[in-house]
Protein backbone atom coordinates (compact mmCIF):
# COMPACT_ATOMS: atom_id res chain seq x y z
CA UNK A 1 0.00 0.00 0.00
CA UNK A 2 1.45 3.82 -0.87
CA UNK A 3 1.70 5.48 2.15
CA UNK A 4 1.60 9.31 3.12
CA UNK A 5 5.01 9.46 4.52
CA UNK A 6 5.11 12.27 7.23
CA UNK A 7 8.74 13.62 8.37
CA UNK A 8 8.68 15.45 11.38
CA UNK A 9 11.52 17.24 12.28
CA UNK A 10 12.22 19.67 15.32
CA UNK A 11 11.66 17.48 18.32
CA UNK A 12 14.29 15.42 20.29
CA UNK A 13 13.13 12.45 19.50
CA UNK A 14 10.86 9.54 20.73
CA UNK A 15 10.37 8.06 23.47
CA UNK A 16 9.53 11.23 25.21
CA UNK A 17 11.92 12.13 27.54
CA UNK A 18 11.75 16.14 27.80
CA UNK A 19 9.59 18.60 26.84
CA UNK A 20 6.08 19.48 24.64
CA UNK A 21 7.53 18.87 21.14
CA UNK A 22 8.33 15.32 22.04
CA UNK A 23 5.46 14.59 23.84
CA UNK A 24 3.08 16.01 20.59
CA UNK A 25 5.15 13.49 18.54
CA UNK A 26 4.94 10.31 20.75
CA UNK A 27 0.88 11.14 20.84
CA UNK A 28 0.66 11.34 17.69
CA UNK A 29 2.34 8.17 16.45
CA UNK A 30 0.90 6.62 19.45
CA UNK A 31 -2.63 7.27 18.47
CA UNK A 32 -2.62 7.00 14.76
CA UNK A 33 -5.86 5.86 13.34
CA UNK A 34 -5.17 6.05 9.78
CA UNK A 35 -3.43 3.34 7.80
CA UNK A 36 -2.37 4.72 4.60
CA UNK A 37 -0.24 7.69 7.31
CA UNK A 38 3.30 6.49 8.17
CA UNK A 39 5.33 8.65 10.03
CA UNK A 40 9.28 9.34 10.35
CA UNK A 41 10.92 10.63 13.18
CA UNK A 42 13.82 12.50 13.44
CA UNK A 43 16.05 11.81 16.77
CA UNK A 44 19.04 13.07 18.54
CA UNK A 45 21.53 10.01 19.16
CA UNK A 46 22.87 11.72 22.21
CA UNK A 47 19.44 12.12 24.00
CA UNK A 48 17.88 8.50 22.75
CA UNK A 49 17.31 5.97 24.51
CA UNK A 50 17.87 4.00 21.52
CA UNK A 51 21.34 4.67 19.80
CA UNK A 52 20.55 2.21 16.62
CA UNK A 53 20.85 4.56 13.17
CA UNK A 54 16.95 3.36 12.82
CA UNK A 55 14.37 1.67 14.91
CA UNK A 56 10.92 1.37 15.16
CA UNK A 57 8.45 3.09 18.01
CA UNK A 58 4.76 3.00 18.33
CA UNK A 59 4.80 2.12 14.47
CA UNK A 60 6.99 5.55 13.49
CA UNK A 61 10.06 4.73 11.69
CA UNK A 62 12.51 6.44 13.90
CA UNK A 63 15.61 7.68 12.59
CA UNK A 64 19.04 9.36 14.65
CA UNK A 65 20.86 12.42 13.88
CA UNK A 66 24.26 13.23 15.20
CA UNK A 67 24.85 16.22 16.46
CA UNK A 68 28.26 17.61 17.43
CA UNK A 69 28.41 19.86 20.56
CA UNK A 70 28.52 23.37 18.68
CA UNK A 71 26.53 25.48 21.47
CA UNK A 72 23.62 27.70 20.96
CA UNK A 73 23.95 26.57 17.42
CA UNK A 74 23.26 22.84 18.37
CA UNK A 75 19.45 22.94 17.79
CA UNK A 76 19.88 24.84 14.22
CA UNK A 77 22.24 22.76 13.34
CA UNK A 78 20.11 19.67 14.05
CA UNK A 79 17.36 20.34 12.43
CA UNK A 80 19.33 21.22 9.24
CA UNK A 81 21.14 17.78 9.64
CA UNK A 82 17.60 16.05 10.44
CA UNK A 83 16.18 17.74 7.20
CA UNK A 84 18.77 16.59 5.27
CA UNK A 85 18.45 12.96 6.44
CA UNK A 86 15.16 13.28 5.46
CA UNK A 87 15.70 14.01 1.90
CA UNK A 88 18.37 11.32 2.08
CA UNK A 89 15.74 8.46 2.98
CA UNK A 90 12.78 9.84 0.23
CA UNK A 91 15.78 9.55 -2.46
CA UNK A 92 16.96 6.19 -1.32
CA UNK A 93 13.19 4.99 -0.90
CA UNK A 94 11.57 6.61 -3.96
CA UNK A 95 9.11 8.29 -1.96
CA UNK A 96 6.86 10.45 -3.68
CA UNK A 97 4.76 13.43 -2.52
CA UNK A 98 6.44 13.70 0.85
CA UNK A 99 5.55 15.79 3.81
CA UNK A 100 8.01 17.56 6.09
CA UNK A 101 6.75 18.49 8.61
CA UNK A 102 9.32 21.70 11.21
CA UNK A 103 8.83 21.93 14.58
CA UNK A 104 10.14 25.42 15.45
CA UNK A 105 11.43 28.09 13.17
CA UNK A 106 15.16 27.82 14.28
CA UNK A 107 16.83 27.40 10.56
CA UNK A 108 15.18 30.08 8.24
CA UNK A 109 18.37 30.38 6.83
CA UNK A 110 18.44 27.24 5.41
CA UNK A 111 15.16 26.42 4.50
CA UNK A 112 15.06 27.92 0.90
CA UNK A 113 17.72 25.59 -0.44
CA UNK A 114 16.36 22.59 1.59
CA UNK A 115 12.67 23.20 0.35
CA UNK A 116 13.96 23.46 -3.19
CA UNK A 117 15.42 19.86 -2.74
CA UNK A 118 12.29 18.67 -1.53
CA UNK A 119 10.86 19.88 -4.14
CA UNK A 120 12.19 17.91 -6.65
CA UNK A 121 9.99 14.62 -4.75
CA UNK A 122 7.04 17.06 -4.99
CA UNK A 123 7.33 17.44 -1.04
CA UNK A 124 5.40 19.97 0.98
CA UNK A 125 6.42 21.57 3.86
CA UNK A 126 4.48 22.25 6.71
CA UNK A 127 5.73 24.39 10.05
CA UNK A 128 4.93 24.96 13.33
CA UNK A 129 5.88 28.54 13.91
CA UNK A 130 5.90 27.94 17.93
CA UNK A 131 5.86 30.60 20.10
CA UNK A 132 7.36 34.64 20.07
CA UNK A 133 10.79 32.59 20.61
CA UNK A 134 12.51 36.02 19.58
CA UNK A 135 11.22 37.29 22.71
CA UNK A 136 12.34 35.30 25.53
CA UNK A 137 14.39 37.19 27.79
CA UNK A 138 17.25 34.27 27.98
CA UNK A 139 18.75 35.46 24.21
CA UNK A 140 21.00 38.20 24.04
CA UNK A 141 19.65 40.89 21.31
CA UNK A 142 22.04 39.31 18.39
CA UNK A 143 20.45 36.17 18.80
CA UNK A 144 16.91 37.29 19.62
CA UNK A 145 17.03 39.31 16.11
CA UNK A 146 18.49 35.60 14.54
CA UNK A 147 15.26 34.37 15.57
CA UNK A 148 12.72 36.96 14.37
CA UNK A 149 15.12 36.64 11.00
CA UNK A 150 14.75 33.04 10.79
CA UNK A 151 10.77 32.69 11.71
CA UNK A 152 10.31 34.85 8.95
CA UNK A 153 12.22 33.07 6.34
CA UNK A 154 10.96 30.17 7.55
CA UNK A 155 6.65 31.78 7.20
CA UNK A 156 7.56 32.70 3.42
CA UNK A 157 8.70 29.24 2.77
CA UNK A 158 6.23 27.05 4.45
CA UNK A 159 3.44 25.48 2.46
CA UNK A 160 1.29 25.48 5.31
CA UNK A 161 1.82 26.98 8.98
CA UNK A 162 -0.29 24.87 11.81
CA UNK A 163 -0.76 27.15 14.75
CA UNK A 164 -1.27 25.47 18.26
CA UNK A 165 -2.45 28.78 19.46
CA UNK A 166 -5.07 31.37 17.44
CA UNK A 167 -3.05 34.17 18.87
CA UNK A 168 0.18 32.79 17.01
CA UNK A 169 -2.37 32.42 14.47
CA UNK A 170 -3.40 35.95 14.15
CA UNK A 171 0.06 36.99 15.04
CA UNK A 172 1.48 35.23 11.80
CA UNK A 173 -1.17 36.29 9.44
CA UNK A 174 -0.70 39.86 10.55
CA UNK A 175 3.19 40.27 10.74
CA UNK A 176 3.86 38.09 7.49
CA UNK A 177 0.99 39.36 5.35
CA UNK A 178 2.87 40.36 2.56
CA UNK A 179 4.09 36.35 2.05
CA UNK A 180 -0.05 35.68 2.24
CA UNK A 181 0.51 32.63 4.53
CA UNK A 182 -1.52 29.61 4.71
CA UNK A 183 -2.22 29.01 7.92
CA UNK A 184 -4.47 26.70 10.31
CA UNK A 185 -5.04 26.28 13.82
CA UNK A 186 -4.73 22.53 15.80
CA UNK A 187 -4.08 22.81 19.50
CA UNK A 188 -1.72 20.81 21.61
CA UNK A 189 -3.41 18.54 23.48
CA UNK A 190 -3.35 16.93 26.95
CA UNK A 191 -5.85 14.09 28.78
CA UNK A 192 -8.39 14.18 32.11
CA UNK A 193 -7.41 10.42 33.31
CA UNK A 194 -6.39 10.51 36.93
CA UNK A 195 -2.91 9.57 37.46
CA UNK A 196 -2.70 5.84 38.60
CA UNK A 197 -0.53 6.56 41.91
CA UNK A 198 -2.11 6.74 45.44
CA UNK A 199 -0.48 8.51 48.21
CA UNK A 200 0.11 5.39 49.81
CA UNK A 201 2.55 4.35 46.36
CA UNK A 202 6.37 4.49 47.59
CA UNK A 203 7.41 6.99 45.22
CA UNK A 204 4.50 9.55 45.77
CA UNK A 205 4.99 9.27 49.71
CA UNK A 206 9.06 9.64 49.55
CA UNK A 207 8.83 12.59 47.33
CA UNK A 208 6.08 14.33 49.65
CA UNK A 209 8.07 13.70 52.87
CA UNK A 210 11.13 14.72 51.17
CA UNK A 211 10.36 18.32 50.60
CA UNK A 212 7.90 18.45 53.73
CA UNK A 213 4.18 19.28 51.58
CA UNK A 214 1.15 18.04 52.40
CA UNK A 215 -2.06 17.37 50.39
CA UNK A 216 -3.93 20.16 49.23
CA UNK A 217 -1.97 22.42 51.03
CA UNK A 218 0.11 24.29 48.68
CA UNK A 219 -0.04 26.46 45.30
CA UNK A 220 1.84 24.86 42.63
CA UNK A 221 3.87 26.38 39.41
CA UNK A 222 5.47 24.01 36.67
CA UNK A 223 7.60 25.34 33.82
CA UNK A 224 10.52 26.38 32.79
CA UNK A 225 13.00 28.90 35.05
CA UNK A 226 13.37 31.96 33.10
CA UNK A 227 12.14 35.33 33.51
CA UNK A 228 9.14 35.67 30.47
CA UNK A 229 7.64 32.76 33.22
CA UNK A 230 7.11 35.48 35.93
CA UNK A 231 8.36 34.04 38.42
CA UNK A 232 9.18 36.67 40.28
CA UNK A 233 5.88 38.54 40.30
CA UNK A 234 4.51 35.01 41.48
CA UNK A 235 6.42 34.70 44.26
CA UNK A 236 6.50 38.41 45.33
CA UNK A 237 3.06 38.49 45.34
CA UNK A 238 2.63 34.77 47.06
CA UNK A 239 5.13 36.21 49.79
CA UNK A 240 2.97 39.18 50.41
CA UNK A 241 -0.50 37.58 50.89
CA UNK A 242 -1.63 36.33 54.09
CA UNK A 243 -1.67 32.14 53.26
CA UNK A 244 -0.32 29.79 55.26
CA UNK A 245 -0.06 27.21 52.45
CA UNK A 246 3.31 26.26 50.50
CA UNK A 247 4.37 27.83 47.06
CA UNK A 248 5.61 24.17 45.51
CA UNK A 249 8.17 25.25 42.36
CA UNK A 250 9.04 22.52 39.80
CA UNK A 251 10.62 23.65 37.30
CA UNK A 252 14.95 23.16 36.04
CA UNK A 253 16.15 25.39 38.63
CA UNK A 254 19.55 26.56 37.58
CA UNK A 255 21.81 28.46 40.15
CA UNK A 256 22.37 31.08 37.94
CA UNK A 257 22.53 35.13 37.15
CA UNK A 258 18.65 34.80 36.72
CA UNK A 259 18.49 33.18 39.39
CA UNK A 260 20.73 35.31 42.20
CA UNK A 261 18.61 38.31 40.91
CA UNK A 262 15.04 36.58 42.06
CA UNK A 263 16.60 35.47 45.02
CA UNK A 264 17.74 39.31 45.81
CA UNK A 265 14.42 41.23 44.85
CA UNK A 266 12.29 38.90 46.65
CA UNK A 267 14.60 37.32 49.59
CA UNK A 268 12.85 33.71 48.93
CA UNK A 269 14.90 31.91 50.30
CA UNK A 270 14.29 33.64 53.76
CA UNK A 271 10.70 32.27 53.48
CA UNK A 272 9.94 28.57 54.47
CA UNK A 273 7.01 28.60 52.20
CA UNK A 274 9.01 28.68 49.25
CA UNK A 275 9.87 25.54 48.08
CA UNK A 276 12.05 25.16 44.61
CA UNK A 277 11.46 21.00 44.37
CA UNK A 278 13.83 20.94 41.35
CA UNK A 279 12.12 18.69 38.06
CA UNK A 280 9.69 15.38 38.23
CA UNK A 281 10.41 13.73 34.99
CA UNK A 282 8.04 10.86 36.35
CA UNK A 283 4.55 11.80 34.70
CA UNK A 284 2.28 10.03 37.00
CA UNK A 285 3.91 11.19 40.21
CA UNK A 286 3.74 14.97 38.02
CA UNK A 287 -0.04 14.46 37.44
CA UNK A 288 -0.37 13.44 41.25
CA UNK A 289 1.60 16.36 42.46
CA UNK A 290 -1.27 18.29 39.83
CA UNK A 291 -4.20 16.64 41.38
CA UNK A 292 -3.17 17.18 44.77
CA UNK A 293 -2.33 20.88 44.20
CA UNK A 294 -4.80 23.37 46.29
CA UNK A 295 -4.52 26.15 42.96
CA UNK A 296 -1.83 25.94 39.87
CA UNK A 297 -0.54 29.48 39.44
CA UNK A 298 0.37 29.97 35.76
CA UNK A 299 2.48 33.01 34.79
CA UNK A 300 3.68 31.97 31.22
CA UNK A 301 3.53 35.17 28.98
CA UNK A 302 5.51 33.93 25.67
CA UNK A 303 4.37 31.61 23.69
CA UNK A 304 1.26 29.55 22.19
CA UNK A 305 -0.44 26.90 23.97
CA UNK A 306 1.92 26.10 26.87
CA UNK A 307 1.85 21.99 27.53
CA UNK A 308 2.31 22.45 30.99
CA UNK A 309 -0.78 25.19 31.69
CA UNK A 310 -3.46 22.18 29.55
CA UNK A 311 -1.82 19.66 32.03
CA UNK A 312 -2.68 21.60 34.95
CA UNK A 313 -6.24 21.99 33.24
CA UNK A 314 -6.60 17.90 32.93
CA UNK A 315 -5.86 17.78 36.37
CA UNK A 316 -5.71 20.90 38.94
CA UNK A 317 -8.82 22.14 40.30
CA UNK A 318 -8.07 25.68 40.59
CA UNK A 319 -6.30 27.68 37.95
CA UNK A 320 -5.01 30.77 38.38
CA UNK A 321 -3.44 32.25 34.90
CA UNK A 322 -1.38 35.57 33.82
CA UNK A 323 -4.36 37.41 31.65
CA UNK A 324 -2.71 37.32 28.42
CA UNK A 325 -4.55 35.94 25.02
CA UNK A 326 -2.39 32.85 25.65
CA UNK A 327 -3.67 31.65 28.41
CA UNK A 328 -7.20 33.30 28.26
CA UNK A 329 -7.90 31.75 24.86
CA UNK A 330 -6.95 28.18 26.63
CA UNK A 331 -8.23 28.78 29.90
CA UNK A 332 -11.82 30.88 29.09
CA UNK A 333 -13.98 29.90 32.16
CA UNK A 334 -12.34 27.64 33.32
CA UNK A 335 -9.82 29.48 35.51
CA UNK A 336 -9.46 32.63 37.41
CA UNK A 337 -6.99 35.87 36.14
CA UNK A 338 -4.38 37.80 37.34
CA UNK A 339 -2.18 41.12 36.10
CA UNK A 340 1.06 41.84 36.85
CA UNK A 341 0.40 44.65 38.81
CA UNK A 342 1.30 44.92 42.44
CA UNK A 343 -1.52 43.12 44.76
CA UNK A 344 -3.29 41.61 41.58
CA UNK A 345 -2.15 37.80 42.19
CA UNK A 346 -1.35 38.76 45.72
CA UNK A 347 -5.48 39.51 46.16
CA UNK A 348 -6.65 36.74 44.04
CA UNK A 349 -4.56 34.00 46.41
CA UNK A 350 -6.46 35.21 49.47
CA UNK A 351 -9.81 35.45 47.83
CA UNK A 352 -8.90 31.39 46.10
CA UNK A 353 -7.75 30.96 50.27
CA UNK A 354 -11.20 30.78 51.17
CA UNK A 355 -13.06 30.03 48.19
CA UNK A 356 -15.97 27.29 48.79
CA UNK A 357 -16.33 23.57 47.80
CA UNK A 358 -19.14 24.88 44.75
CA UNK A 359 -16.87 27.25 43.18
CA UNK A 360 -14.40 24.80 42.97
CA UNK A 361 -16.23 22.22 41.33
CA UNK A 362 -17.22 24.88 38.86
CA UNK A 363 -13.63 25.57 37.85
CA UNK A 364 -12.65 22.43 37.91
CA UNK A 365 -15.95 21.14 35.36
CA UNK A 366 -15.28 23.89 33.43
CA UNK A 367 -11.72 23.33 32.72
CA UNK A 368 -12.17 19.51 31.96
CA UNK A 369 -14.96 20.71 29.33
CA UNK A 370 -12.26 22.51 28.18
CA UNK A 371 -9.90 19.79 27.70
CA UNK A 372 -12.67 17.24 26.56
CA UNK A 373 -14.16 19.62 24.10
CA UNK A 374 -11.11 21.00 22.06
CA UNK A 375 -7.61 20.05 23.72
CA UNK A 376 -8.22 15.70 23.87
CA UNK A 377 -5.25 14.54 22.20
CA UNK A 378 -8.08 12.36 20.34
CA UNK A 379 -9.51 15.38 18.66
CA UNK A 380 -5.58 17.15 18.10
CA UNK A 381 -4.56 13.79 16.55
CA UNK A 382 -7.75 13.58 14.30
CA UNK A 383 -7.00 16.88 13.09
CA UNK A 384 -3.61 16.34 12.12
CA UNK A 385 -4.38 13.11 10.49
CA UNK A 386 -7.22 15.00 8.25
CA UNK A 387 -4.40 17.79 7.20
CA UNK A 388 -2.01 15.52 6.31
CA UNK A 389 -4.50 13.16 3.86
CA UNK A 390 -5.42 16.25 2.33
CA UNK A 391 -2.37 16.47 0.74
CA UNK A 392 -2.16 12.69 0.02
CA UNK A 393 -5.67 12.73 -1.80
CA UNK A 394 -4.73 15.80 -3.86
Amino acid sequence: MVKQEIFIIGAKGIPANYGGFESFVDQLTARKQNKEIHYNVACRRDLSDNKDDFYEYNNASCFNVDVPNVGPAKAIFYDVSAFRKSLNIIKEKHIENPIVYVLACRMGPFIKHLKNELRKYDGTLFVNPDGHEWLRAKWSYPVRRYWKYSERLMVKSADLLICDSQNIEKYIKNDYKQYNPKTTYIAYGADIKPSTYNYSDKDVESWYEEHQINLNNYYLIVGRFVPENNYETMIREFMSSDTSKDLVIITNVEKNKFYENLKESTSFDTDKQIKFVGTVYNAELLKFIRENAFAYIHGHEVGGTNPSLLEALGSTKVNLLLNVGFNHEVGLDGADYWNKEIGSLKQLIENIDVIKSERVEELNNASNKRILNQFDWSIITKKYESIFMEKFND
